[in-house]
């Protein structure tokens, strides 16, 4: 049981990480286009958030640990383009999600 808890802890902090990265990159993009620095400037912050949250999983290996991260990554970047910024994602973007998230398992499950 303690393992579980130990997986979900993991996941919920790269889940977390994901949401910043994503969000801050969306509030820089949105400051970008819109010309305000302001955005820039705080998107900038949530960005570092995520880089705080994404390396405070002090058990890992940095490569095991961002390999894991970019599937989590993958998954919330798409999702958040299609149901927040209502994108219409092609099936090929979703094809290599797939691939991405089979990468992060067998980074996950692979030889420790």
């Amino acid at each position: 049981m303690e393992q579980f808890g130990w997986l979900a802890l993991t996941g919920l902090v790269l889940l977390a990480a994901a949401l910043l990265e994503v969000g801050g990159d969306a509030v820089v993009r949105q400051g970008l286009r819109g010309g305000n620095v302001l955005l820039i400037v705080v998107g900038c912050a949530v960005l570092a958030g995520y880089g705080l949250m994404v390396n405070s999983l002090r058990w890992w290996d940095f490569s095991r640990l961002l390999g894991v991260y970019v599937a989590v990554f993958a998954v919330v970047s798409l999702l958040w383009g299609r149901f927040l910024f209502r994108e219409d994602v092609p099936v090929s973007s979703w094809a290599g999600l797939v691939l991405i998230v089979v990468g992060g398992l067998v980074i996950y499950f692979g030889q420790k």
